[in-house]
């Protein structure tokens, strides 16, 4: 068994320690920046209302609730081991390193799908739309693999400009989710164009007979929710760089989710009241562009799309950086394919390069690879991703939690850590079962279950050639108080 909360990880004295400057506020908007509403909502409010119709954004609510259990769960983590790494650290130590290799492989995959159906949106959802191209699947693509090489070339540059350029695309989703739901509302309200009844109305499912089954539209419009409400963990990834991180990160992880929660929740109504024409809106090829310029006109349609996709593009930074570190981590731990490789970082730009370029190679490969909406299928496949890897989070809380010894002052749920752990399995399988019961949900099924089948091969070839390497603990960073 790898050591437990109640030892001191020490690292070596040649080891590089992490400066602790991030404040809490500071954790709190990184989690914050990746959960990104302003992406979730864009990428498929079209799809919940074909699926669910208007009606479907108060699934939204019920979906925040969930993954607030679930990230409760994970701040009691966080409270206790305050490595970088998250789950795979965590994972390594409390369970098994070769249980911990899997938690990585599954968190290095559901980032780098993320990031490629980030700028698949940002392609077909604005530039496309911003630029009057014709809704084309194929064209999609091609902008996807060009904004996809931009942002590689931008990561490996400098770190500098990706803390530039994230840092400013943060604010422009801040200000344009806070800028639409005052300006729709309030035209709402001045011009009478507002549509309330909207927020009960079924539009273009009303008829659907298979709506309240088991996957049927119903619960196929909680996709929105479990596509965006993902990504908050990032915080425990900078738990080495963060003032009192046993604090502090798990409030960030939390609050995160809260925020993002209440925010899209005013956004998706602002947009539903602002619907004149359901079933047009739901047939637009970019139903958010398409209410935007119905009650503000094309000026401000161009200006929002425009300030959307550069916070999708700076998004979509944060995403590729963090899943190139992710696979440099665990080729540090020799624990990753062609690991000499994927761990080099080039001297000059202090950045891992051969790993940057592998995520680009593997969206080409799914543009490549998937058949027909390409978008929905890699969001649909990047939620059942996260969900597993959440679902098994909460499993080995179950398992460990009796070992876990609280710090003083850090974070705790007390005597409620039984109950809401308990909750947040049951709402997973809920999750799990309406990501992957709906018709269209068979493809990027059957993309998870090859990356699954594909990691227990190149967990086995490693089994033989390098096992010590499986049951070695990862790299630990600065030394961490686990007491």
């Amino acid at each position: 068994m790898s050591s437990v909360p109640g030892t001191q990880q020490v690292a070596p004295p040649s080891s590089p320690h992490l400066r602790r400057t991030l404040g809490g506020f500071q954790v709190f908007a990184i989690s914050f920046a990746f959960i990104s509403v302003a992406v979730g909502v864009f990428g498929t409010y079209g799809e919940l209302l074909t699926s669910a119709g208007p009606v479907g954004i108060w699934l939204w609510v019920a979906v925040a609730t969930g993954q607030i259990l679930v990230a409760l769960v994970v701040a009691q983590f966080a409270a206790r081991i305050a490595l970088s790494g998250s789950s795979y650290q965590w994972a390594s130590r409390l369970a098994n390193p070769r249980i911990g290799w899997f938690f990585g492989w599954l968190t290095f995959w559901y980032l780098a799908t993320a990031v490629v159906a980030m700028d698949n949106a940002m392609a077909s959802q604005a530039v496309m739309p911003l630029l009057g191209m014709p809704d084309d699947e194929g064209t999609a693509r091609l902008i996807t693999l060009v904004v996809l090489a931009l942002q590689a070339v931008l990561v490996i540059l400098s770190t500098r400009i990706l803390g530039v350029l994230t840092t400013a695309a943060v604010g422009a989703e801040l200000a344009i989710v806070g800028v639409l739901v005052v300006v729709l509302l309030a035209v709402a309200v001045v011009t009478g164009n507002g549509h309330p009844e909207n927020l009960i109305s079924r539009g273009v499912t009303a008829a659907d007979p298979t709506y309240f089954t088991v996957g049927g539209g119903l619960m196929a419009g909680m996709l929105m929710g479990l596509t965006t409400l993902v990504g908050f963990d990032s915080a425990a990834n900078l738990a080495e760089e963060a003032k009192d991180p046993f604090r502090s990160v798990p409030r960030a992880i939390v609050a995160s989710v809260v925020a993002a929660g209440v925010a899209g929740l005013l956004f998706l109504i602002a947009l539903t009241v602002s619907i004149q024409d359901v079933p047009a809106v739901s047939a637009a090829g970019s139903p958010v562009a398409a209410i935007i310029r119905g009650q503000l006109g094309p000026g401000w349609e161009a200006i929002l799309l425009a300030g959307i996709a550069f916070a999708i593009f700076g998004a979509g930074m944060v995403v590729m950086a963090a899943c190139a570190r992710q696979a440099f981590a665990m080729a540090r731990d020799g624990r990753f394919p062609a690991a000499r490789l994927m761990s080099r970082v080039n001297p000059r730009t202090q950045t891992p390069i051969a790993a940057t370029v592998l995520i680009v190679v593997v969206g080409a490969v799914l543009m490549v690879a998937l058949p027909g909406a390409a978008l929905l299928q890699l969001i649909v496949a990047g939620t059942i991703l996260p969900a597993l890897i959440y679902g098994a989070i909460v499993v080995l809380y179950l398992c460990v939690r009796r070992r876990l010894s609280a710090r003083a002052g850090s974070f705790s749920l007390g005597r409620g850590e039984l109950p809401v752990a308990i909750a947040a399995l049951v709402w997973i399988a809920v999750a799990v079962v309406a990501l992957v019961t709906p018709p269209d949900a068979l493809v990027p099924s059957l993309v998870v279950v090859g990356l699954l089948v594909l990691g227990a091969g190149v967990f086995a070839v490693m089994l033989v050639r390098t096992p010590a390497v499986l049951d070695a603990e990862p790299e630990g960073g600065a030394a961490v108080d686990l007491r």
